[in-house]
């Protein structure tokens, strides 16, 4: 079968991704995040990275935001900006039980992603992302709101090793 012509999965990296990157407290995260991250530069996915991942980023303490930074200059991703759609959305997730109300952030993230026509967001966040909870909400709000099924997973999930 010919797979040149096969459309690369769209991702979405939360902050968590990110800064796993650097993480030595977490190595088991941090090794299956830096394998991710090779697949990523390689080209194996269409990447798409929020302002609101930037927002994060940027209030992360020195030297850890400048190593941050310094990572994503090493691929190519797609800038998604926080929309009032995505806004709206979120506020959905929340109505419908998947987040709690301190997890806006993270509600917005999901959001972002769904709006930019994601097929995965990619997240560490099993607290407020990648739960059942919060699969199961994203999954009957798209529905209704008629977006895309979204993936939500960790990084791990997407390695072939």
């Amino acid at each position: 079968m010919n797979t040149t012509n096969l459309r690369k999965l769209k991702v979405y990296l939360d902050t968590s991704v990110i800064s796993h990157l650097e993480a030595p407290d977490t190595p088991e995260k941090m090794q299956d995040t830096l394998l991710l991250w090779e697949d990523i530069k390689s080209g194996k996915f269409d990447v798409v990275v929020s302002s609101l991942t930037l927002q994060e980023i940027y209030r992360c303490p020195e030297p850890k935001q400048t190593e941050l930074l310094n990572a994503l200059k090493e691929i190519n991703f797609i800038d998604a900006e926080e929309s009032e759609e995505a806004k709206q959305l979120s506020d959905l997730y929340f109505r419908a039980g998947g987040l709690p109300p301190k997890s806006k952030d993270d509600a917005l993230h999901i959001a972002i992603a769904s709006v930019n026509d994601c097929d995965i967001i990619i997240s560490w966040n099993f607290k407020h992302i990648v739960n059942l909870r919060a699969i199961e909400a994203v999954e009957k709000v798209n529905i209704v709101m008629r977006y895309k099924n979204l993936r939500i997973l960790s990084p791990s999930t997407l390695l072939e090793r």
